[in-house]
């Protein structure tokens, strides 16, 4: 075959792999043989910056699968599990990704911490729930990690991740290298400075559209910005001072109730709900 025309049967095969992430992704890879002869279908790789839904809650779905057997232990009382699932998906639908099929759960540690992964994915731990003295101060923890999942901060982290390690090809980045960056990223890098300000905003607009009290999420910041060690989620850029303040001047004056909801102010009834947690 003439050289120009392997040239253009490349071109093709490569700008073709751009193509691919609007469709789900099995395990197998196709050869070159197969690209030139039938065009691309399927591929190994994951285009991160193109990533579909259904695409993130698979990787999501690993990424949980290897915290829950190698990194943390899911609590053991379904009864608190439900309670938080319940505040979770009362924010979902004023979320701006509320499509994904949101996973709320409590994880057994004394350390006050929550995060989030990928495709809905959010986890708290009891010790956090212990330290909170309302649902609204977890319900603005909770509405801070979907602003994670809704700006797609993990992912970005990924793909910067990826590039710096020399892991991305013209396929993109292999989806097992992905699940492990994730999880590294996840659980033991913090957030950028701009992408937790960007989550607190996310969050205080999410559970003020839910009908929870904003000023909560300031109040468990401030609770928490007193203690000896500031959790780790707390603890990374900007500083939480900074945060504070920038909460402090969104939230919404004389925020309106909405019929039939609690605001989440009731200590007396958020300690009902979580009595049986040890």
């Amino acid at each position: 075959m003439a050289p120009r025309r392997w040239k253009y049967l490349l071109l093709s095969a490569v700008t073709s792999l751009g193509l691919i992430l609007g469709t789900q992704i099995p395990s197998e890879a196709l050869s070159w043989r197969d690209l030139f002869r039938g065009g691309v279908q399927v591929l190994q790789g994951v285009q991160l910056s193109r990533m579909s839904d259904g695409q993130e809650v698979q990787i999501g779905q690993q990424i949980n699968n290897n915290l829950l057997s190698t990194e943390f232990k899911r609590y053991d009382n379904q009864t608190i599990q439900n309670y938080v699932n319940t505040v979770g998906q009362r924010l979902v639908p004023n979320s701006q990704r509320s499509t994904l099929p949101y996973t709320f759960q409590v994880i057994e540690s004394d350390q006050i911490n929550a995060f989030a992964t990928m495709g809905g994915f959010v986890y708290i731990t009891t010790g956090l729930l212990k330290t909170a003295s309302n649902e609204a101060e977890v319900a603005g923890v909770l509405g801070h990690e979907i602003g994670h999942i809704e700006g797609k901060h993990l992912i970005k982290q990924i793909s910067q991740a990826a590039w710096q390690q020399g892991l991305l090809t013209a396929a993109g980045v292999d989806r097992s290298q992905v699940v492990q960056l994730g999880l590294e990223l996840a659980v033991r890098r913090p957030h950028s400075r701009d992408d937790e300000r960007d989550a607190d905003q996310r969050g205080l607009r999410i559970m003020g559209n839910s009908g929870y009290a904003q000023s909560a999420m300031v109040s468990f910041m401030r609770k928490l910005e007193s203690g000896r060690n500031p959790p780790q989620f707390l603890s990374t850029h900007p500083s939480p001072s900074n945060r504070v303040r920038d909460l402090e001047s969104s939230i919404t004056p004389n925020q309106p109730s909405i019929p039939g909801l609690s605001n989440g102010l009731d200590e007396v009834a958020y300690r009902s709900q979580i009595q049986t947690l040890k």
